[in-house]
């Protein structure tokens, strides 16, 4: 089994903190005064101070723009039901809301799209059947 590592520049690493660890539940690894590893789902993510990369909403997600580029996980179907409650209950500003896309099609998942406190783009998908990633 493999895992990505992904660095990329917040301006707050207080706010980071507090979003990646306290709300996305994600455990903090090692860190310095410029930069934190948080295990994101199973994978490495760096956060580093710094000047978040840009971003626009050209990616399509149905009848949606979506905010390119942006970073994300597959979760099975349960776990992101309990992620997209625990954001909703939380008030979190989404760029996409909770939904599910291809119902009932191969491929079938649900999404959603929000933003750190920095402005980097989120993206969390779910499938009930993780066999179904690649479906086509």
């Amino acid at each position: 089994m493999s895992i990505f590592h992904l660095a990329y520049n917040v301006t707050d690493l207080d706010a980071a903190r507090a979003f990646y660890g306290g709300l996305l539940g994600c455990r903090e690894g090692r860190s310095t005064e410029t930069w934190i590893d948080f295990d994101f789902f199973g994978h490495q993510i760096s956060l580093h101070r710094g000047t978040p990369f840009a971003t626009a909403s050209t990616g399509h997600v149905g009848e949606h723009l979506v905010p390119m580029p942006h970073l994300g996980v597959i979760l099975p179907k349960k776990d992101w039901d309990a992620l997209a409650n625990r954001l909703q209950d939380r008030g979190v500003d989404f760029v996409l809301a909770p939904f599910t896309r291809f119902a009932g099609e191969p491929g079938e998942q649900s999404t959603m799209f929000f933003r750190d406190p920095s402005g980097n783009p989120i993206e969390i998908k779910g499938f009930a059947d993780m066999d179904g990633v690649f479906a086509s």
